[in-house]
């Protein structure tokens, strides 16, 4: 693998809390911090990105482990607590509420081009689709005959085609049957093809705009890997897109976006970090608990929505993300 160093410059812009510790949410409150900004120049920063007077709102706390959200179409988030075995509804009334149960231990969500949802479950061991009917349909289980590991992420290309990831977070080693955590293409023929397997821990998968590259969150590394697209649907050129390390804080690179302009955005340590295209740090949106994964929201899609461990998040921004299953 060739690596690459991405130049990054450290002129951060910290999202502080106005409250250190705030008190225990349950589900459906929702509480506001007031965001400040340590810099007032706008180039190359985030501040294209984020209004210093944007607020960083707790939606909903008091869940076991949350992840995956994806926002649908018709006006609600919908997100993963893994242990609890459900896929949670949060709707325009605020409130959470239990759209499936069980949900075969799902983790990452996302849409196709029909707007159908499409979860990597850990404990069924698959990508699964839930069809207009509701009907739970299995996509993706196995790879030349071995079943996968956990699928824990995933994204639709405009052609249809799903790319997920394939670490091991919900198997045990014994459990394990293709002896390596790979990064898959499922075509829309059902074809299956793996188009790595050399990452640690792959994890969060985003296209950029135009889909020419793919990033990969190499979570236990601690960095995003950054691949160029073949005409084929296939990858080339691997090389290091950006390093989030920080021994002060907890988090790995896990959840992974990119918004209309080709910023790259990820949970890491302490929050949110912002990348320009070229993998420069623009900035952090900092949140008071382990961020695990992130989605665009609201129909003009400049809403981030935050899953940190037990609570829900979200902040307003000035750029729109890129469509799920667009």
């Amino acid at each position: 693998m060739t690596l690459k160093i991405a130049t990054i410059s450290f002129l951060l812009i910290v999202l502080s809390l106005a409250v250190s510790n705030p008190s225990k949410k349950v589900r459906g409150n929702l509480t506001k911090f007031t965001a400040q900004t340590e810099n007032r120049e706008k180039k190359n920063t985030v501040q294209s990105i984020l209004d210093e007077s944007a607020k960083l709102e707790k939606l909903a706390g008091d869940f076991q482990f949350i992840e995956g959200p994806i926002w649908h179409p018709d006006g609600f988030l919908l997100f993963s607590d893994i242990p609890a075995n459900i896929i949670y509804k949060f709707g325009s009334n605020q409130q959470v509420e239990v759209f499936r149960r069980p949900s075969g231990k799902a983790n990452g969500n996302t849409l196709d081009k029909e707007n159908r949802l499409i979860t990597a479950e850990h404990e069924n061991r698959r990508v699964s689709r839930t069809e207009k009917d509701g009907k739970v349909i299995t996509l993706a289980d196995r790879y030349e005959g071995k079943r996968l590991n956990s699928p824990n992420d995933l994204v639709v290309k405009s052609d249809g085609s799903i790319y997920f990831t394939d670490p091991s977070y919900g198997v045990s080693k014994e459990q394990e049957e293709l002896g390596f955590y790979g990064v898959y293409r499922l075509a829309t023929d059902g074809k299956l093809t793996l188009l790595v397997k050399d990452l640690v821990l792959p994890n969060g998968i985003a296209f950029s705009p135009d889909e020419q590259k793919l990033y990969v969150n190499n979570s236990e590394a601690g960095y995003i890997a950054v691949f160029d697209m073949k005409p084929d649907g296939t990858v080339t050129n691997q090389q290091l897109f950006a390093e989030l390390k920080d021994a002060s804080q907890g988090g790995v690179p896990d959840g992974l976006k990119v918004d209309v302009e080709g910023n790259v955005y990820s949970t890491g340590p302490g929050g949110v970090w912002i990348f320009s295209p070229d993998g420069k740090l623009l900035g952090k949106i900092s949140v008071p608990e382990t961020a695990t994964n992130l989605a665009w929201g609201e129909s003009d899609r400049q809403t981030l929505y935050i899953t940190a461990s037990k609570s829900l998040y979200r902040i307003r921004l000035k750029i729109a993300g890129v469509r799920a299953g667009k």
